[in-house]
């Protein structure tokens, strides 16, 4: 299969303004937006850790060379069950290229080749059509609506679930 070139890199200094541009500029981030955030805190992080911490941690998507947007990834569970929940953040002129569910499936395998986890889980919107879309290419399976998870725009919302386990089949193309 055919696209973008795809891949993941470490955080650089140089990346520091795009880290800013989603803390300060309302709707970049699409329906993620939960207002204005200390536009100084991604240099205090990168500072910090370069943005690879044990616990919490990001890498750049790149596409074709250039930057596209951002993948995180935090523990979740226990000192026994830990797992990794994953999230996006791309760039508007980067979406709808087929650059998200690429970035999703390699860090997927990234945090299974480096970590013992058995789980990655992924949490969208349901009306993220899209990213439900990309989710499912890059090998998550949906496993239920979260109720009244997130507070955004002035009410409680719903999410949608996903996870890809260690054993489930990696997805082809990427």
């Amino acid at each position: 299969m055919s696209g973008p070139e795809v891949r993941l890199r470490p955080v650089t200094e140089d990346d520091l303004g795009m880290f800013r541009r989603f803390s300060t500029e309302p709707g970049l981030i699409g329906l993620d937006w939960t207002g204005f955030r200390d536009a100084q805190a991604p240099a205090r992080r990168f500072a910090l850790d370069g943005y690879l911490g044990a616990d919490d941690s990001r890498l750049v998507v790149e596409a074709d060379g250039t930057t596209a947007g951002f993948m995180s990834w935090m523990a979740r569970g226990s000192a026994v069950s830990r797992y990794w929940e994953i999230g996006i953040a791309l760039l508007p002129d980067r979406r709808g290229r087929g650059i998200g569910w690429r970035a999703q499936a390699m860090l997927c395998d990234y945090l299974f080749t480096h970590t013992p986890a058995q789980r990655v889980e992924a949490a969208t919107h349901p009306e993220n059509i899209a990213e439900q879309r990309s989710l499912e290419k890059a090998g998550f399976t949906l496993e239920g609506v979260l109720r009244a998870v997130e507070f955004r725009a002035g009410r409680w919302r719903d999410g949608h679930l996903y996870s890809r386990l260690r054993d489930d089949p990696a997805p082809t193309g990427h």
